[in-house]
């Protein structure tokens, strides 16, 4: 679907940006790729390794999200928008919070009306595990932005243009994650835990990309799609890194849960189960239910049970000690 396509990429010069690109290029033949994001400098290394020129589909616009006649500009031509540019780092985002809501609800708010403007047919945007019943700050402008890309559907008319949103856990070794952490640490005596019971969702950037790219095969508009992940307890990870480390229980920093949500029991009353992701349909009639769960996929969904939530507590997929061994040689 992405043969002889324009694609544009917010964040495109992330960790996400260039697995994404890597994907295309190895797959498709895309008729022009553009990175738009701030960072100048990633930018200047990303054109070491793909540059730009006649016989390449690259391109790079920097910019912020925050600008929406930049935005426009860059999205003059472009037929699918990827939106993973955002503000993620919860203490920064506490300490910072209108940052976080200019960048992650304005932002997408402008992503939105620039691909209006530009006549762009799908657009899917990242979201985060931390928009269910959000409890910090980054969360809640997830939480926030995620409502704006579904509802755009609504006001579409008769412009074929399509907006879903895409939600998983925590991408393993990602910057800011655990795993580097723990990393950093393991050849030393103690390892610092914030509490024994905690576990996380874990998807690898690989599989993120995956997903993102069926979205966008299956997506109708208006859908919030989550791919079913295995879970991993933090002393197994802790075992997996430092096996012969002892264990300082620092207690649970500020926004932070104990286990991750991506689907809450409000949710499940609008969520369909598809046999290897969930879709949280919307709760404005954009999508013709039935229509929509016999054959948006060619497995036939089944709407989740009342009471259903889905957390990385009572996942029923969990990491053995030496499976996350081996996904770590991996990163």
């Amino acid at each position: 679907m992405f043969n002889n396509k324009s694609i544009l990429i917010t964040g495109g010069s992330g960790s996400f940006g260039k697995r994404f690109i890597q994907n295309l290029l190895d797959n498709y033949n895309p008729k022009r790729i553009v990175v738009y994001s701030r960072d100048e400098l990633k930018q200047f290394e990303m054109q070491d390794y793909w540059p730009t020129g006649e016989s390449s589909p690259m391109r790079y616009f920097i910019g912020d999200v925050r600008d929406l006649n930049r935005l426009k500009m860059a999205m003059i031509d472009i037929d699918y928008v990827v939106h993973a540019a955002a503000l993620k780092q919860v203490p920064a985002t506490e300490y910072n919070p209108f940052e976080a809501v200019k960048t992650n609800i304005i932002g997408g708010q402008n992503v939105i009306d620039a691909s209006f403007s530009a006549g762009v047919k799908k657009v899917v945007a990242l979201s985060t595990d931390k928009a269910a019943a959000p409890i910090n700050l980054y969360g809640a402008t997830k939480l926030t932005s995620d409502k704006l890309f579904v509802t755009a559907n609504n006001y579409k008319g008769n412009q074929d243009i399509k907006f879903s949103v895409v939600r998983y856990g925590n991408v393993m070794g990602s910057r800011g994650s655990v795993i580097p952490f723990f990393l950093k640490r393991k050849d030393k005596d103690v390892i610092p835990i914030t509490d024994s019971r905690m576990t996380r969702f874990n998807i690898t950037l690989d599989e993120g990309v995956d997903f993102v790219i069926m979205s966008f095969e299956r997506m109708w508009g208006g859908e919030l799609f989550i791919p079913k992940i295995p879970s991993y307890k933090i002393l197994d990870l802790a075992e997996a890194i430092a096996p012969t480390a002892k264990h300082d229980i620092i207690g649970i920093r500020p926004g932070e849960k104990l286990h991750e949500e991506m689907i809450t029991k409000t949710d499940a009353i609008n969520t369909v189960d598809f046999g290897d992701y969930y879709v949280i349909m919307p709760s404005t009639q954009t999508l013709h239910g039935e229509k929509f769960i016999n054959e948006s996929s060619s497995n036939k969904g089944v709407m989740c049970e009342y009471g259903f939530s889905y957390d990385s507590g009572t996942n029923d997929n969990f990491l053995s000690v030496d499976q996350l061994k081996k996904l770590i040689e991996k990163i």
